[in-house]
């Protein structure tokens, strides 16, 4: 049997015990709240607070993940279980490959071709009420997603792209219930299955790109790929992107990695 404190300890990446993530905690009070309430408001605050977007890399601490104040699969997760275990939550690291048709509308076509096939993807599991339960659904802010959804036409459902994978767009199973959350999980390809923690993942499975394409991406590809994820948010009205962009997407031209 493996024993709890697993789930709960820092990390390299999951540097809770610093004081970025401890005055967070302080300051949103979550520690005051039951459970299963404790757990919808750490979610919510990175799905919408942290907005979607493109990282330098996927290999961040969760503090550096904070500051961004943006992010995507693989840094949400990271900043999602260091904020979970900081508030007394068990949680643990669940890695696959998506395949990379899911970036199609936000990657230019020159990087596409570039690109492998399988893209590192990652989710968190809480461990609540006696059973782990996933939280892939914390990647697409629901500004972004309510953009993307104005510019398609109302009867879709089923799509995979822009950064979704998913049956029904127009309904998405993204919010907090008690239950797995989901908006990526089809274009999952490949299971890598749990580990601990997010260090120990990566040190296993390495990071997708290396040499020229990963300062390519760094320098020139994330930049415009963020354009373009804004582009998308303006959609929902200025309201709504406004109070998604608020803990700082607008420096999102300068961040992300092609994990969704």
């Amino acid at each position: 049997m493996v024993a709890m404190e697993i789930y709960l300890n820092p990390t390299r990446l999951l540097d809770f015990d610093g004081p970025a993530i401890r005055n967070l905690v302080q300051a949103q009070a979550w520690m005051r709240l039951p459970e299963r309430e404790r757990i919808g408001a750490i979610y919510d605050f990175v799905r919408d607070r942290i907005a979607f977007g493109y990282n330098e890399s996927d290999v961040l601490p969760a503090s550096h993940v904070l500051s961004d104040g943006y992010g995507q699969c693989n840094t949400k997760t990271t900043l999602l279980m260091a904020l979970l275990r900081a508030c007394g939550i068990p949680c643990r690291f669940h890695g696959a490959t998506i395949h990379k048709r899911l970036q199609k509308g936000i990657v230019g076509r020159l990087f596409y071709g570039l690109a492998p096939s399988n893209i590192i993807h990652s989710w968190a599991e809480v461990l609540h009420q006696g059973r782990w339960i996933g939280l892939e659904g914390v990647i697409l802010d629901l500004a972004y997603l309510k953009g993307l959804r104005a510019t398609l036409p109302p009867e879709t459902r089923e799509f995979i792209g822009f950064g979704v994978g998913i049956d029904d767009l127009m309904n998405p199973p993204v919010a907090w219930k008690g239950t797995d959350t989901f908006i990526q999980i089809k274009g999952v390809n490949n299971d890598f299955g749990i580990y601990d923690d997010p260090d120990s993942f990566y040190a296993k499975q390495g990071p997708n790109f290396s040499g020229v394409r990963r300062l390519l991406f760094k320098y020139i590809v994330r930049h415009v790929m963020n354009a373009k994820v804004r582009s998308i948010r303006a959609y929902s009205g200025p309201g709504v992107a406004a109070a998604s962009a608020g803990n700082g997407e607008a420096r999102a031209s300068r961040g992300g990695s092609p994990r969704l």
